[in-house]
């Protein structure tokens, strides 16, 4: 781990002062309280609490994917898995009930999806689409023509 730092000031008895640096390994990093606080101080709790996950081994790389790749792969998952997958956090809740992930799964899923049905599935939402059956997409499709 390694942990630099600057001295910015107008002073001029600063002007030519270095770049502070540590360089811990990892297990002396994980018992360094004191630069723990520093980097909760300077950086957040949630920054200090990210690097000791790295330094124990505890990271997640699905949760640090890209979303438009985290859409490819959940839309290839089972309804009852993408609904387990929106309980695992926040992101991923935020993921699932988006109308990117549904549109893709409606196009998979459907043989054919109009223009008129596109546009309605825009307008509620492409879930709610989804989940609507076709009896009652039929009906609000029709009125939407007699409109």
């Amino acid at each position: 781990v390694i942990f630099r730092w600057w001295k910015i000031s107008l002073r001029n008895e600063f002007r030519e002062s270095r770049p502070g640096e540590i360089k811990e390994s990892q297990e002396d990093f994980l018992d360094d309280s004191s630069l723990h606080i520093q980097i909760a101080i300077v950086f957040g709790a949630k920054v200090l609490e990210h690097v000791l996950n790295l330094c124990r081994g505890n990271y997640d790389f699905l949760e640090r994917l890209p979303v438009p790749l985290l859409l490819y792969i959940i839309s290839f998952l089972e309804l009852e898995d993408i609904a387990r997958l929106s309980q695992v956090s926040r992101r991923f809740e935020m993921i699932s009930n988006s109308n990117a992930l549904w549109e893709n799964i409606v196009e998979n899923l459907c043989d054919t999806i109009t223009p008129e049905m596109k546009e309605l599935a825009q307008e509620m939402g492409w879930k709610q689409f989804f989940f609507t059956n076709r009896l009652q997409l039929q009906l609000q499709l029709r009125r939407r023509r007699q409109r």
